[in-house]
């Protein structure tokens, strides 16, 4: 039976594996790339252990409301000279035994509101951890949609490449045709063989561009190789207009509102206000009560006991019966016993209650020390958060600018594309007649790769722009 199972586990372990490489091997989409870099991401971890520990220590902080409880018990043997703890007298002998057992108890009543105003920071520091969490996860998301496209401006790049080598094949091929009936010079053919060899570098670097932007991106989603790793091309439509409905400014206003850095800050800036209160709380007198209830037992601890009566002595020292002589009479006898266990229990029960105030004279300007460093913190945070602010809005500006700028570029070069294109057919028709030369040729080839270089590069930077503006807008990242 057991064999049976571990057959049937080896089976499903091993379609399961089949599965994940399947899986493994598909087209990642952007969206895939970010859900993983959040789950995967080392920084993201660390930050939500430390909105973990703020947690842990919001916790803690509510507890120090509750009143404290504790019990304990002592076990120990003395020898010599010693004081019974129950008795107050000395004793001496052997080795004695003590036990005492005892539980206390302890409760703040008054302490300047300090516990108060340390739960309320504890909270906003909880509160901007998350924050710093969400920022963290935002910037991840960002950067991966950088990649993302990165990937795809070197794809297409290398389409051009490998484009303009074919044509430029062809091209070559001709020329040496032509050049072989003596149509055209030999040199042409030797200027168009290094043009092909200059393209075919070109589509080599086009080439180990894309390997370094996946493997940039493989990297940022923490993977242990780039191998048979691709991402899905999904259908950009150049840009042909500005598609923003707002201003900068707009923009601006509606990303204060959900920034997770901005609501960090502001957290961070309320905290402050209360570790201000929590100093003060050090000028306030404390008042607390306590509580305790104990009971222990001695071995030195005596009781005196007596013995049983009788009607007196013989001479030998036996006890005597009726009609015997007897040496002296006598009715009792007396003597002292260690108190039993379960009686010292009992007779020993100590309890005791008490209020305590503590009236803070001076302290060595410790609490003037307090004060003025929470006075200085909130001041940093004050700044901080206008600094947040700062850089967000130049943040936005600069990328409304460069989406501006992008597009502009990009219709610029579209039309140079355009204009490139054709350019290039009629230099390649005088070309194949022998009216112009190789290096008119060459020249014309290599304006029509850089303006369509030139126009990827700005169509994906517009793109990216526009992703930045509608994400501080509140919308998701999505291609």
């Amino acid at each position: 039976m057991r064999t049976f199972i571990f057959l049937i586990g080896i089976i499903f372990l091993g379609s399961a594996g089949s599965s994940f490489s399947q899986e493994k091997g598909k087209p990642w989409t952007l969206q895939q790339c970010i859900e993983f870099a959040l789950k995967n991401n080392i920084q993201v971890k660390q930050n939500i252990l430390n909105e973990r520990l703020s947690e842990a220590t919001l916790l803690q902080n509510k507890a120090q409301l509750l009143p404290s409880l504790s019990g304990s018990g002592s076990h120990s043997y003395n020898n010599g000279k010693k004081v019974d703890p129950f008795t107050n007298t000395f004793t001496t002998g052997d080795w004695s035994l003590s036990q005492n057992f005892s539980l206390s108890t302890s409760i703040t009543l008054f302490g300047g509101f300090q516990n108060l105003n340390t739960i309320k920071q504890s909270k906003y520091n909880m509160l901007a951890s998350q924050q710093d969490v969400l920022k963290m996860q935002n910037d991840i998301s960002l950067n991966i949609a950088s990649a993302y496209l990165q990937i795809l401006f070197a794809q297409e790049l290398l389409e051009v490449a490998r484009n303009q080598s074919g044509i430029t094949k062809l091209q070559a091929e001709r020329t040496r045709k032509l050049v072989e009936v003596g149509n055209l010079p030999k040199g042409n053919l030797y200027d168009i063989e290094a043009q092909m060899a200059t393209e075919e570098v070109n589509v080599v670097n086009a080439e180990n561009s894309l390997a370094l932007s996946s493997l940039n991106l493989t990297q940022m989603l923490n993977l242990d190789t780039a191998d048979n790793f691709s991402i899905e091309k999904p259908d950009l439509t150049p840009p042909a207009e500005v598609l923003l409905n707002a201003t900068s400014s707009q923009v601006y206003e509606s990303a204060l509102k959900r920034q997770p850095e901005i609501k960090s800050a502001e957290f961070k800036l309320k905290g402050a206000e209360r570790g201000i209160s929590i100093a003060r709380a050090g000028m306030y007198p404390h008042l607390s009560l306590s509580a305790s209830y104990g009971t222990g037992y001695s071995s030195v601890s005596k009781h005196l006991s007596t013995l049983p009566a009788f009607q007196g002595v013989k001479p030998n020292g036996e006890l005597t019966s009726a009609g015997d002589t007897v040496l002296a009479p006598y009715f009792s006898t007396a003597g002292y016993s260690t108190t039993p266990f379960s009686d010292q229990i009992d007779q020993n029960l100590n309890r005791s209650v008490g209020f305590y105030l503590t009236v803070p004279l001076f302290n060595n300007l410790q609490v003037y020390a307090s004060i003025s460093r929470a006075k200085i913190s909130l001041e940093s945070a004050v700044l901080t958060l206008q600094l947040q602010k700062d850089n967000l809005r130049k943040t936005i500006q600069q990328a409304f600018n460069d989406a501006a700028s992008s597009l502009k570029k990009f219709q610029a070069s579209h039309k140079a594309v355009n204009a490139m294109e054709e350019s290039f057919k009629y230099t390649e028709q005088k070309y194949t007649v022998g009216a112009v030369t190789a290096t008119d040729f060459n020249d014309a080839k290599n304006k029509l790769i850089k303006a369509k270089s030139d126009m990827l590069q700005s169509k994906y930077d517009y793109v990216f722009k526009l992703k930045v503006l509608d994400f501080y807008q509140g919308k998701p990242i999505t291609l």
